[in-house]
């Protein structure tokens, strides 16, 4: 195996990278060449006292670090890759209470609870009115764009609103205080990206708020129980249930892994579409219901996690040891040719898709996964039924993350 010829300093988490492109060329050098990759740091560059992490890119190689809790922690250091040199070590502990950041068998106790309100019997009531909900935002969409030649920003107008509006109806959050959420979970996602001048106080702040207000939610229903998720979590007995702070943190959880990454794919897949009219004009006569899943292999929108390993182990023939960080990128394994016959093109109807855009399986697989998907197929249907002919009006806005693909914003034309 020949040595990477990546340069000097490169790294895959560095947000200025991220902020213009994801590295598809150098994840590809990488699985060629170097599969299992010791990327070097300057010490504490990521908030982490170390000198760097293994960077995992093929997809078999994610999917078996995923499967292995017992390997690769996501609690000794939490599941994101980078902070930044500012933050605490207290601040990152911290975050080991969201359950995205535990390991069985408290995770295992936490989900079996969480997941109650996931069901496919739950998902399924909602959809009638995330239908509704779909068609009312594009139709606001429409409203916007004719007051401004026809012009709008997709990300805002359409995008960020049905995953916000999933999550209220979710969780019994009145739709009016969705504007909260939005706000809140950016400030805790964006805090590398210099637009929203946030810092890490900032976005610890706005998780308390968040945490807070999720309390309080949580308090009044069991003092007065509602038929939503928050009662079936919190008030019921003889299930087992969370306590109030536990379901202030599962809310953080939702609000940045279920309102961020479906924001995230939505905006990608449209930018797909129309950069692909041939799969938007299938889209629009076909609806394949294939379509939602390669939106997220497409999009990927969190381009990595990481994990801690727990003793000394071996992956891809490197030798890996206890407490070394890896990480597990995504968009590599989702670009992956071992798996993808031609990875780089665009095709809602590829079918199998194994994409791990909701995780890797093991514990961690995505919770909400039924949920997003859902959502992807509501809003591109009402889409192509209210604004079949958008086009692009520039380029996406990119945000400036490291472990996020995210877009800021996104303009279209309608007509």
């Amino acid at each position: 195996m020949r040595c990477p010829h990546l340069p000097d300093g490169f790294d895959f988490t560095d947000p200025d990278l991220l902020q213009s492109r994801v590295p598809h060329p150098e994840f590809a050098e990488l699985r060629q060449t170097a599969p299992v990759w010791w990327c070097a740091q300057p010490t504490g560059i990521s908030g982490f006292q170390d000198d760097g992490y293994w960077a995992v890119t093929r997809h078999a190689d994610v999917k078996y670090v995923s499967t292995h809790p017992e390997l690769f922690s996501s609690h000794t250091n939490t599941a994101v890759i980078r902070f930044n040199e500012s933050i605490s070590r207290e601040q990152i502990d911290v975050q080991k209470l969201i359950m995205l950041n535990m390991d069985p068998p408290e995770h295992t106790r936490v989900r079996q609870i969480v997941q109650r309100g996931f069901t496919p019997r739950a998902i399924r009531s909602l959809e009638g009115a995330l239908r509704d909900r779909a068609r009312g935002i594009v139709d606001a969409a429409l409203s916007e764009a004719d007051k401004n030649d026809g012009a709008f920003d997709f990300v805002t107008q359409i995008a960020v609103e049905l995953p916000l509006q999933a999550i209220a109806e979710l969780i019994g959050v009145p739709q009016e205080d969705r504007t909260k959420i939005f706000d809140w979970s950016n400030k805790m996602a964006a805090y590398d990206d210099p637009e929203y001048a946030i810092n890490e106080e900032i976005g610890a702040e706005a998780a308390m708020e968040l945490v807070s207000y999720a309390m309080n939610l949580a308090a009044a229903r069991k003092e007065c129980p509602a038929k939503d998720i928050v009662s079936q979590l919190v008030a019921a007995e003889g299930e087992g249930n969370l306590l109030s702070d536990e379901f202030g943190f599962f809310v953080i959880l939702l609000a940045v892994a279920g309102n961020e990454t479906t924001r995230n794919a939505i905006s990608h897949g449209m930018h797909a579409f129309l950069t692909h009219p041939d799969q938007w004009e299938l889209y629009k006569r076909e609806r394949p219901v294939t379509a939602a899943e390669e939106i997220v292999r497409w999009a990927t929108p969190v381009v990595a996690f990481q994990r801690t390993a727990t003793q000394d182990t071996e992956l891809g023939g490197q030798k890996i040891k206890a407490g070394d960080r890896v990480g597990i990128f995504y968009s590599s394994a989702n670009n992956d040719p071992e798996v993808f016959e031609e990875p780089d093109r665009f095709d809602i109807t590829r079918d199998p898709n194994p994409h791990l855009g909701f995780g890797g399986g093991g514990p961690h697989f995505c919770l909400g996964k039924s949920l997003a998907v859902l959502e992807i197929n509501l809003i591109f249907n009402a889409i192509a039924d209210v604004l079949p002919d958008l086009r692009l009006a520039g380029d996406p806005r990119r945000l400036r993350s490291a472990w996020l693909n995210g877009i800021k914003g996104l303009r279209v034309i309608h007509g």
